[in-house]
């Protein structure tokens, strides 16, 4: 098969690594210095250094080049750019797949909503989303992910396309519930970081990441969807490898501001997009709009943009008033 992938950050590249073996692969950069220096030491050393790329890779800093002879399209840049990438590939009318996961700042919108309102209906499209660190996927470890559209059909027979020995691909419905989990796990890594920069210890993250799924759920659920994907790869199988594992951006932004560190300087020492900076806000406008209760995540709102001081907002949830654990809230 033919891929365009659209985007080289970490995510994008990675994913190019592990399927150019197999496929014929055309990663867009978008940036023309990084195209010339991707192209020059055939590797990504800003996000993946020391990784080389496969011989039948193909880079290109085009993009009408980059999409000339795809039959897939990938696109793997923040949810804050989707919106233009849709417009430009909307004429194309070649399936659609986004990895993106969050809530577009302006609109609230989940990424299949930007997607539809783009995308002539007649062309088929996908979420790719589940717990996958790129650099594990570049280096061709074992990752599971879970491949979701409206179209079960195109779902599974992409899922069959892309699946390999080190990258299993299961296909589902769920759209709704494959987003929500993607963009709510980022905010929970966030506290997680908080939790554990704070040396609260391994009882207090067990606890944060079981309540952040129940408010995982109480959102996915009331956008319509499904528990079990909520409880699958894309919801509890990602909140797991980013709340706990060192690679995640999102629990650094945390341990960060477990530091008294500013944000500003937060993300300028990433270096890296943390999408849970961005989700968390979404999410807490949502909720109350919704009038659905999220208490951790509303802790990290108040912690990215309201100055409330990290040991605060963690004695703040400490101090709740205890309830039945599986009722809803009063």
């Amino acid at each position: 098969m033919n891929i365009a992938i659209l985007g080289a950050g970490a995510w994008g590249t990675a994913l190019a690594i592990s399927l150019a073996p197999r496929h014929e692969v055309t990663l867009w950069v978008r940036n023309a210095e990084q195209y010339t220096d991707m192209q020059a030491c055939r590797c990504n050393q800003r996000y993946l250094p020391e990784l080389p790329f496969p011989a039948a890779l193909r880079l290109e800093h085009d993009f009408d080049a980059a999409l000339a002879a795809a039959e897939l399209l990938i696109v793997a840049v923040p949810v804050s750019a989707l919106r233009e990438i849709i417009q430009h590939v909307a004429v194309r009318a070649v399936p659609v797949i986004w990895l993106c996961k969050g809530f577009e700042s302006s609109t609230s919108q989940l990424p299949h909503q930007i997607v539809n309102e783009l995308l002539p209906r007649r062309v088929p499209r996908a979420v790719l989303s589940g717990p996958s660190f790129a650099q594990e996927v570049a280096r061709g470890l074992p990752t599971a992910l879970t491949l979701a559209s409206d179209d079960i059909a195109f779902a599974q027979g992409i899922a069959h396309a892309l699946h390999h020995t080190r990258l299993r691909i299961y296909s589902s419905a769920d759209v709704v519930g494959v987003e929500v989990g993607g963009a709510i796990k980022n905010v929970l890594a966030i506290a997680a970081g908080i939790s554990d920069g704070l040396q609260l210890g391994y009882n207090a993250r067990a606890a944060l990441l079981t309540r952040g799924l129940a408010e995982m759920s109480r959102l996915g659920l009331r956008l319509g969807g499904k528990a079990e994907t909520l409880g699958g790869l894309s919801g509890v199988g990602d909140l797991i490898l980013t709340c706990t594992g060192d690679l995640s951006r999102n629990r650094q932004v945390g341990m960060l501001l477990a530091q008294q560190r500013a944000l500003p300087n937060i993300l300028e020492q990433l270096g890296h997009v943390a999408e849970g900076v961005y989700t968390a806000r979404e999410v807490h406008r949502i909720a109350q709009q919704l009038d659905v209760d999220m208490p951790i995540c509303s802790a990290v709102y108040r912690v990215l943009y309201e100055g409330l001081a990290a040991d605060k907002a963690t004695e703040a949830l400490l101090s709740r008033t205890p309830s039945s654990e599986f009722s809803p809230p009063a």
